[in-house]
């Protein structure tokens, strides 16, 4: 088939990688945000999709909105028989989605119609999920509803962070992709539609969300920071600064602390929950580099009794 690839971060690139080695397809073009402002400098840097396509030789289009009238029309002239799409970051007007003869199918990261939405991965660790993995769906004008095509799973470790997660769903999600693609082409594959039972959803998780409860339980003060490592970050407050938590671990036998207070040795620096305490491993105090939290904690010179979110 001929295709349009959509997308824009790096999580995206794997599945790029995988349509244009399978020498089965051809991408004729990369749909991609536009460029956009980054470093101190604030330059204007082109995503990560768009770099890749660059390299490869394809042609690349940034429209400002997938309605633009110049997009659209180009969009016509490729004909695309079907547009992959993983991660691209803007909503597909229905005049974007009626111009491939097989449609818009996405790669999403979550086993549909479980978290649908912006941030799958990140809210499949907040919530303790023990599995999760990859579907990709024909995309429809709701979010994320449209019948799926395949899925493929990934067992969540316990010491997983996001960025952990979406890396090996990115490269198994890519793969999926591809075959997604193989069997529409040879008519062996039929999108089945969602169940209506065991729709959640997982909306973008800002920086407020990722505010710690020190009166939560241990365990979830653990996903939570794992969950949102490494976007937003997990923080806390300490002397009415911030303080990011990279790294926790959930201690069992330290049940002495109350939530928020601190317990800084030489070597490890507890901290206690609604339940029992967890170990700061990592942390990045505001305007600092990460660091291991002992040599944050020396450097601070907790005094007893301190605690952490005021």
């Amino acid at each position: 088939m001929k295709l349009v690839f959509a997308g824009t971060p790096e999580v995206a690139v794997p599945a790029l990688d995988a349509l244009l080695a399978s020498g089965r397809h051809e991408v004729a073009a990369v749909v991609t945000r536009p460029d956009a402002p980054a470093g101190r400098g604030r330059r204007l840097v082109a995503s990560p999709v768009a770099e890749r396509a660059e390299e490869a030789g394809i042609e690349v289009l940034k429209p400002a909105k997938p309605k633009d009238p110049e997009f659209l029309a180009r969009l016509r002239e490729i004909a695309p028989d079907c547009c992959p799409v993983v991660a691209y970051g803007a909503l597909l007007p229905r005049v974007a989605l009626d111009v491939p003869a097989h449609g818009w199918v996405n790669l999403h990261f979550s086993l549909l119609p479980a978290w649908r939405g912006a941030a799958p991965v990140q809210h499949s660790i907040m919530a303790g999920d023990e599995i999760t993995g990859a579907s990709t769906f024909l995309i429809e004008e709701g979010l994320d509803s449209g019948p799926v095509y395949g899925t493929v799973t990934e067992e969540i470790r316990a010491t997983d962070t996001s960025g952990d997660l979406l890396t090996r769903l990115a490269f198994a999600g890519a793969g999926l992709l591809a075959a997604t693609m193989d069997g529409i082409e040879d008519g062996t594959l039929k999108a089945v539609p969602q169940p209506a039972d065991g729709i959640s959803h997982a909306p973008k998780v800002n920086v407020e969300d990722a505010h710690l409860d020190w009166a939560a339980p241990a365990l979830r003060v653990d996903r939570m920071v794992r969950g949102c490592t490494p976007a937003p970050g997990a923080w806390t407050t300490f002397r009415g600064e911030r303080l990011k938590l990279i790294q926790v671990a959930p201690v069992p036998d330290r049940a002495d602390l109350g939530p928020g207070q601190i317990a800084a040795g030489k070597n490890n620096v507890y901290v206690g929950t609604g339940s029992y305490g967890v170990e700061l491993l990592w942390v990045q105090a505001q305007g600092k580099k990460p660091m291991r939290a002992a040599d944050w904690a020396r450097g601070v010179r907790i005094s007893e009794g301190e605690r952490l979110g005021g």
